[in-house]
């Protein structure tokens, strides 16, 4: 049974989120129209810090912060692969981020099919990036609500039965009302709050757990009593698997359409440079996070079996003053909203503009348009709470684990095709299609594992993205020896892999 103090402090910190949500309405200019660059871009208006504060809170959701501490928990050093893998997402963030960027903001694209749309001429090319963002955001979406309920469920603030059901439901119901009315500017004045929070109440807690075990000496020394030394340590067959899973994780993060509709929402590209600059700050939050299941470890905590991302909620419920506890789980609460607000918008979008315009209404009026994304964000958020609870939690993180794999398999007509158009939007097809078969047999064939068997792990989206890059290769140079046309290039970009840099003019770039 959860602490008065405790729940309390929970629900203060609940409470703040939705006061928060309501003053989301002040970011907007009172002198635009309905549109849906407004809704789900905040009409490009945000600042360094905005955007900060947003695209931190949308990549570093609530399940990467129990998840992470959760394999630490049970698998030792292999966990804190999620460390140099947002460390090396900054400086691609730093280059791709920023250009696709400047390159929406030019010709008013919303999203990355937008972009394929225009840089290839291709209408099918656009959907299958459209529609593989969508299928790899839902089980996304899905896992922010898990872990809101392993959270609270260890912590003894998610009351059993229908009565916990009902409290997951008014906690999305509030989030989704907000966003209905508010677009992105709802998890983005959300996004503050988690930010204050999360910092503040990990850097009271990593500072209790090493007052009272002892220091980070003693940290590590007894969990490498529980768990085994060599456990803390990576072996040499583990260091393929650990660096391939690293690399493969971060070039897909960048492609999931929540990043991307974070980073559309900024002012400028000048301002995504700075922001993937300062990233970083959010690293060192998941490194301590995954600290944090390391010292559950050292503390003896006993998590249930299959539920190793409940070993640190535990270990605060344990530990942590009442108080700080309700923090910490409430901290925790809000870094699931942000992510699951924005996964909605970012997935309605694509619809709309990328399938229902594209395919259904062509002259659909921007009100229209708007119109349908509520609705279809309002879709999305109703079906993640469906899947939570009418699917093992097992499901959504098989999914999850598929989702990585598929999505990096729009990596070549995305990013690649920044930098060069030569790449036949056909042969682009067919390449997604190999990764997506071969990433999808890998993945189920190790049992939902996405690291291989055998003496040389490796991992398996990775190795689906080299076979798709290789498809479109070969299949460029067939199609331009055999003279079959492409369609037109709207984005004047360069042809080939040069980068021309153009002038910043700030925040009303035309």
């Amino acid at each position: 049974m959860a602490d008065s103090a405790m729940t309390a402090t929970f629900l203060a910190v609940i409470g703040g989120a939705s006061l928060l949500a309501v003053t989301a309405r002040r970011l907007r200019p009172h002198d635009r129209l309905p549109s849906l660059e407004g809704w789900a871009l905040a009409d490009r208006s945000l600042g360094p810090v905005w955007t900060w504060l947003l695209l931190g809170g949308t990549i570093f959701t609530a399940y990467t912060f129990t998840a992470v501490p959760g394999l630490a928990y049970g698998n030792g050093g292999a966990a804190f692969f999620a460390v140099p893998y947002t460390v090396i997402v900054c400086p691609i963030a730093f280059v791709l981020l920023s250009r696709l960027g400047e390159v929406a903001r030019r010709h008013g694209y919303i999203t990355a099919a937008d972009f394929v749309r225009g840089r290839y001429g291709s209408p099918a090319l656009a959907l299958v990036v459209a529609l593989t963002g969508i299928l790899a955001t839902m089980p996304y979406l899905a896992l922010q609500l898990l872990g809101i309920r392993a959270v609270l469920t260890a912590g003894g603030v998610y009351p059993r039965g229908a009565t916990g059901d009902l409290v997951m439901v008014a906690l999305f119901a509030g989030l989704a009302v907000a966003t209905y009315r508010h677009g992105l500017r709802a998890p983005t004045v959300i996004s503050a709050l988690k930010a204050v929070a999360v910092f503040v109440s990990l850097t009271a807690v990593t500072w209790l757990v090493l007052e009272r075990l002892g220091g980070p000496g003693a940290v590590f020394d007894g969990a490498a009593e529980r768990l085994g030394a060599p456990a803390l340590l990576l072996s040499p067959g583990q260091q393929p698997a650990y660096a391939t899973l690293a690399l493969g994780s971060a070039l897909a993060l960048l492609m999931y359409p929540h990043v991307l509709t974070a980073g559309f929402a900024a002012d400028s590209s000048r301002t995504l440079r700075k922001v993937a600059v300062a990233l970083p700050a959010w690293t060192g939050l998941l490194a301590l996070f995954g600290f944090l299941g390391i010292a559950a470890l050292a503390a003896g905590v006993q998590a249930p079996r299959g539920g190793a991302e409940t070993a640190v909620p535990m270990l605060v419920d344990r530990l942590m003053p009442a108080p700080l506890a309700g923090l910490v789980f409430g901290a925790i609460t809000v870094g699931a909203l942000v992510p699951a607000a924005v996964m909605s918008i970012a997935a309605a979008t694509s619809f709309v503009r990328n399938v229902y315009v594209e395919y259904v209404h062509p002259t659909a009026t921007p009100k229209r348009q708007v119109r349908i994304a509520k609705a279809v964000s309002l879709t999305a958020k109703a079906g993640a709470v469906a899947f939570v609870f009418g699917l093992r939690d097992q499901d959504a993180v098989n999914l999850q684990l598929l989702g990585g794999v598929w999505i990096l398999q729009i990596f070549p007509a995305v990013a690649v095709g920044l930098f060069t158009g030569r790449l036949h939007p056909r042969a682009l097809l067919a390449g997604w299609a190999a990764g997506m078969l071969t990433g999808t047999f890998l993945v189920v064939r190790e049992g939902f594992s996405s690291l291989g068997s055998g003496p040389f792990r490796i991992y398996a989206g990775l190795v689906a993205l080299l076979l798709n890059l290789t498809v479109a290769l070969a299949g460029t140079a067939a199609l331009e020896r055999l003279g079959v046309p492409r369609g037109a290039d709207l984005t004047d970009l360069p042809s080939r892999l040069t980068v021309r840099r153009r002038p910043e003019t700030g925040a009303n770039n035309p």
